[in-house]
């Protein structure tokens, strides 16, 4: 349960980065910050939880790497953002290491 927890809450760590981004838009302001608060207390929440089962070091790492990697594919699809090769091996990368750390957890 532990690594659902973790999942989700690196889901929602994408929410506050694009409800801070939604509240720049004109009109948009009180929405994306409630957005934003909505999606730190879900993830903040879970993560904690997920913390209950899986060492600090990886749920963090997993954590943010979610929400780095999901974001940048919200800032792709729905903002324009640039797909250079670069960017895209190197989200592969934090990828990859969400995984490998995923693989590495029952090893230890």
């Amino acid at each position: 349960m532990a690594w659902f927890y973790l999942i989700i809450a690196g889901l929602f760590e994408i929410a506050w980065p694009v409800g801070l981004k939604l509240s720049q838009t004109p009109g948009r302001l009180a929405l994306g910050v409630i957005v934003a608060v909505v999606g730190m207390t879900a993830s903040g929440a879970l993560l904690w939880l997920a913390q209950r089962d899986i060492p600090i070091g990886t749920a963090y790492a997993v954590w943010t790497g979610i929400g780095a990697a999901g974001t940048f594919g919200v800032g792709v699809l729905f903002y324009g953002d640039s797909t250079s090769v670069l960017r895209l091996v190197s989200v592969g990368l934090i990828v990859a290491g969400i995984v490998g750390l995923k693989l590495a957890h029952g090893s230890g």
